[in-house]
């Protein structure tokens, strides 16, 4: 008998461990000053170990590979401890270092270990152990009723069957918020495909993958005051180095909190028009926004010249339903505006500032005030030690970036008519200076810094321009015999770039990005002269320009009209 009760108490002790969860703390990694045997001095944080080599990054973005025979005693002692803490974090977690990378190690990476196993989130009790427990609860009730030698303990009947109820409607309660949190193909699809071809989806049965250049389609830059110095230029959010969205978003135990301490360096979100969205907070933990740093749409560029979001870009409702999402947070959830999906006004937001809706799915709503889009990340998320959700896809720049200009007010980002290259104009004082910078197919760039004390050119190399990988035709047409070209006073001509002879057209039709046409040919029916079409009164952005010519050919190409 005593055995029978002994065997009960641990049954219950199996149950409680099983249904309660453990919530766990971990320390933020700051720089660390860093010094060589040879008296060398080094700032950044530690990223990982490799084999005999400690990987640093700096406080410049890039990472620096040590040999661990180089640094001091000390360094050397604090990287043994960063070690055994993360060891000691995966086996608190039980993530391993492939379900964080999402590939299977190569044989080099055998001995690698990335601080991103220091994660947030918390795991939730697995499938198997609710159905090994779920069993053994079956058996037990089974003895309770058939056993002659357990007639003593029949009163426990009731508690078993009780504990199978609770343990069974906890399983199904996983299983039903997992699939009720699955954000459907279809519907991700229909929320990009405002701004396709610019963006390129494809998806696998972990991610939604989003593939953009990393330019938007509005002014960039304008009214921002505390520049950086920093302008955008295209990036490679392409193929591996897409953004990554959870396709099955799963609600965290504990949301983490979007705010100093947390996803401070990489996006947080990306907007329906594949341009990422970061923590409202910089890296040096203030308000981007209340300290003047955004433009108009609430967007700058980083250190590598790229341009983001620190708030939501509800500007693209002017080209998407309102009904729609504006963007998709990492943790999968989606982000609207100011109305429901089913068009009503914007329900009553809780902490994490968003709410369940009518259809039982968790989605975030942007706003004026701090905290802006997204309070706590609601969604079960990986946070690596330098502070970002992984995975991420990375920038990369052309040159060192540069320090704030105080004073400093960006008045215009005007794009080239061919859209390769800006001219940023900006006042300091009294002065109107110019960043008239510019690309080249391969990757040359060239930045030219003009004020009245004279002009500063900077030449650098690049990465070649890069293509969507999927599901996109280059619409531009690159490679068409044909260029559009406009004048100062926005007069569009075609011209012919491989002979001096007229272009024959037959029919033309401009249309903007929404869809609508602003300009059509008089005549269908006979040859047009290919006069210039005043465009003096549209409105800047871009434009497409759809023609027929006489020998039956018909060309599409896009245009930035400044």
């Amino acid at each position: 008998m005593k055995t029978l009760k002994y065997l009960l108490l641990s049954i219950t002790l199996l149950l409680s461990q099983s249904i309660l969860a453990h919530d766990a703390h971990y320390e933020i990694t700051a720089p660390h000053n860093w010094t060589l045997i040879d008296g060398t001095q080094l700032q950044g944080s530690f990223y990982l170990t490799k084999g005999e080599s400690v990987m640093i990054e700096t406080n410049d973005g890039k990472v620096e590979t040590i040999s661990m025979s180089r640094l001091c005693k000390s360094d050397q002692k604090f990287v043994s401890e960063k070690i055994a803490w993360i060891k000691k974090i995966n086996a608190m977690q039980n993530i391993s270092r492939n379900d964080l990378m999402g590939s299977q190690p190569s044989k080099s990476d055998n001995h690698a270990i990335n601080l991103g196993a220091a994660v947030s989130s918390t795991r939730s009790a697995s499938n198997k152990s609710y159905l090994i427990l779920i069993g053994i609860l079956v058996v037990l009730a089974i003895a309770l009723k058939k056993a002659s030698i357990l007639k003593p303990l029949k009163f426990a009947f009731p508690v078993v069957v009780t504990a199978i109820l609770i343990t069974l409607t906890s399983f199904t309660a996983i299983k039903a918020k997992r699939w009720m949190g699955s954000t459907r193909v279809s519907f991700m699809d229909s929320a990009f495909s405002y701004y396709k071809p610019a963006v390129s989806t494809r998806s696998d049965s972990k991610y939604y993958y989003v593939e953009s250049l990393g330019l938007p389609d509005h002014e960039t830059m304008l009214g921002i005051t505390g520049w950086q110095q920093q302008v955008p230029i295209p990036q490679c959010y392409v193929g591996s180095n897409a953004w990554s969205i959870p396709m099955n978003p799963v609600v965290a135990a504990t949301p983490v909190p979007v705010n100093q301490n947390h996803f401070l360096r990489g996006a947080i979100a990306v907007a329906v028009n594949g341009i990422a969205i970061f923590n409202p907070y910089t890296n040096t933990g203030v308000d981007a926004f209340l300290d003047g740093q955004l433009d108009q749409y609430g967007g700058h560029s980083g250190r590598a010249d790229d341009y983001h979001y620190h708030i939501a870009p509800n500007v693209l409702y002017n080209k998407v339903p309102e009904t729609s999402p504006v963007a998709f947070a990492l943790d999968g959830f989606a982000i609207y505006g100011s109305k429901e999906p089913d068009g009503s006004a914007m329900k009553t937001l809780d902490a994490n500032h968003g709410h369940y809706g009518s259809d039982g799915v968790y989605h975030y709503h942007s706003s004026s005030a701090a905290p802006y889009m997204i309070g706590n990340m609601v969604g079960e998320v990986t946070e690596d030690a330098t502070l970002q959700i992984i995975p991420q896809a990375a920038a990369k720049g052309v040159r060192p970036a540069l320090t704030p200009l105080k004073g400093a007010t960006i008045t215009h980002n005007h794009p080239y008519p061919n859209g390769m290259g800006f001219k940023l104009t900006y006042t300091l004082g009294s002065e109107k200076d110019t960043v008239d910078y510019s690309w080249t197919a391969n990757g040359d760039y060239t930045y030219k810094f003009i004020t009245p004390a004279g002009t500063t050119t900077s030449n650098y190399k690049g990465q070649a321009l890069c293509k969507l990988t999927v599901g996109n035709k280059n619409i531009s047409a690159s490679n068409s015999p044909y260029r559009i070209v406009i004048s100062q006073d926005k007069q569009i001509t075609l011209q012919s770039i491989t002979t001096s002879n007229p272009v024959n057209v037959v029919e033309t039709n401009i249309y903007n990005l929404n869809g609508a046409r602003v300009y059509q040919s008089g005549n269908r029916n006979a040859l047009e002269n290919p006069a210039s079409i005043n465009a003096a009164n549209w409105a800047p952005g871009a434009y497409f320009y759809k023609t027929k010519l006489s020998d039956g050919n018909s060309i599409t190409l896009k245009f930035i009209l400044p």
